[in-house]
């Protein structure tokens, strides 16, 4: 902010004109303290306050398993030997062999409700018989589990209490910005009660999971930090501390948080239910790179290329392997990953619209969506075809004919027909793109394929219409994708 200059009269002048001038300076000096106070707010000078406000809901959490004892035999010591009786009062203290054992394991964990509902993750009680819950008071109980989702390793236990139990909130974790100050809360290396501050270091991140949201932080997480809470300035939880990327095993600085409305969905249902319970839409999805894109005649590289439709709600809709996938119930799909967290977060049976790209255009499908828990795949059955030996190199692949030899050779499905890899050009583009002897291809610019002479009419067709590239179908051990292989060398 630029001060304004002020020109303030001489005293002999009008003393009303003095007096205004002297209050504009005033006012002015009091906006210009106002902004450097805003300044400073945004780099706290204490996390006290809001740590001692929060701490109360926070828990550690301590579990003990049973173990399998010790199955080795035990040492063989000559009957009558002096070292007899020492071995024997050694194993009894030992229990014994092949004796039960047990192990423990700590983690974190927070209080949601008053009544005693507690989230933390799946890992850290996964297998437990017993999971005892240390409070901020010292106050010790134990607790049920409600439920488990595995799929975003989150867990709710029950904690029954004769009094209001200290709680915290859900926060909005899409309102998280990189550069956000957070604070992490929970029981690192065993140590108890601690707390570690950073920032938002990232958002968006996946790691291993289908629903994977996480928040990268760099405030300190290390082991016994599972399942406890990353709060924002506010006190509200935005994620749930889960892994930590690490060569050593501790913290340097690069923490994940399971982003709380991912966290929210999981444990309203784990509430409500038990279990969870996803949306499934019933299809096999890739992602859609520039080659495939090119070869479909879809401008950008987005959506969900469907590579297979078993038996489900896609299949009664009308959708078809070949198909992309372009929005799904007024969301754009950009890829799979997105397309599989918004249809799981979609309730089972829900009517939803879904557009697909096909043969140039789009189409609109409704589809009623299924239960991903309750979901079997399942392949319809085809007329069995008899097959004609026939091989050709061609696209630098040598492809023939599917028969019944082949079909016991490779373990390919009695429903499945096509044409069979024998051999690929190592110098050439479908060697590049995976393509390897054993591969099964059953469709060729979306139009199944059972002979050479089929596949070639799909190629002239491709060129004609003036395509660079070609869509293959390929299976391998019974898994589907699609592969686009350009033509200029076929």
């Amino acid at each position: 902010m630029t001060p304004q200059a002020i020109t303030v009269p001489q005293r002999s002048g009008d003393p009303r004109l003095i007096r205004a001038a002297w209050i504009s300076l005033l006012g002015l000096a009091f906006l210009v303290a106002q902004a450097l106070t805003a300044t400073a707010q945004t780099r706290p000078g204490s996390f006290a306050d809001l740590a001692e406000r929060i701490s109360p809901a926070v828990v550690n959490i301590t579990t003990a398993t049973s173990v399998a004892g010790n199955t080795n035999p035990s040492p063989m010591v000559p009957e009558g030997s002096p070292f007899e009786d020492f071995f024997r009062d050694f194993m009894d203290r030992n229990d014994g062999p092949g004796r039960p054992r047990r192990s423990s394991a700590l983690g974190s964990g927070f209080v949601i409700s008053e009544d005693g509902y507690i989230v933390t993750n799946n890992h850290v009680i996964e297998g437990a018989d017993v999971v005892n819950i240390e409070f901020f008071s010292g106050e010790e109980l134990e607790a049920d589990v409600v439920g488990t989702d595995p799929n975003t390793d989150i867990a709710l236990l029950k904690v029954s209490s004769d009094e209001p139990l200290p709680y915290v909130d859900f926060g909005d974790s899409d309102t998280a910005r990189v550069g956000d100050w957070v604070m992490a809360m929970g029981n690192p290396l065993g140590q108890g009660f601690s707390v570690s501050v950073g920032i938002v270091s990232a958002r968006n991140r996946a790691l291993s999971g289908t629903y994977d949201d996480y928040i990268q932080t760099d405030a300190a997480i290390n082991r016994g930090n599972s399942g406890g809470p990353l709060f924002n300035m506010d006190g509200d939880v935005i994620g749930v501390n889960t892994a930590i990327l690490s060569p050593n095993g501790g913290s340097i600085g690069i923490g994940f948080s399971m982003a709380s409305n991912v966290v929210t969905r999981v444990v309203d249902q784990l509430q409500e239910y038990g279990e969870t319970r996803r949306g499934w839409l019933g299809v096999r999805i890739q992602d859609v790179d520039e080659d495939i894109a090119e070869s479909l005649g879809l401008e950008e590289a987005n959506g969900a290329l469907v590579t297979d439709v078993p038996e489900g709600p896609a299949m009664e809709a009308g959708i078809e392997a070949g198909d992309v996938i372009v929005t799904f119930d007024g969301v754009d799909v950009e890829d799979t990953r997105q397309l599989v967290r918004v249809v799981g977060n979609s309730p089972v049976g829900k009517t939803v619209r879904v557009v697909v790209f096909r043969e140039g255009q789009t189409q609109t499908l409704s589809v009623t969506l299924g239960r991903r828990e309750e979901a079997e795949s399942a392949v319809p059955a085809s007329v069995e075809q008899e097959a004609e030996p026939e091989e050709k190199d061609i696209l630098g692949i040598t492809v023939t004919r599917l028969n019944e030899d082949l079909r016991e050779q490779l373990g390919v499905a009695e429903n499945l027909n096509g044409l069979v890899v024998t051999a690929v050009d190592e110098m050439s583009e479908a060697y590049e793109k995976g393509l390897r002897a054993g591969d099964l291809i059953t469709e060729a610019g979306q139009t199944k394929v059972q002979s050479v002479a089929e596949l070639e009419e799909q190629i002239a067709a491709a060129r004609d219409a003036g395509r660079r590239s070609l869509l293959l179908l390929v299976r391998r051990e019974g898994e589907p994708r699609f592969v686009a292989i350009g033509l200029e060398d076929g």
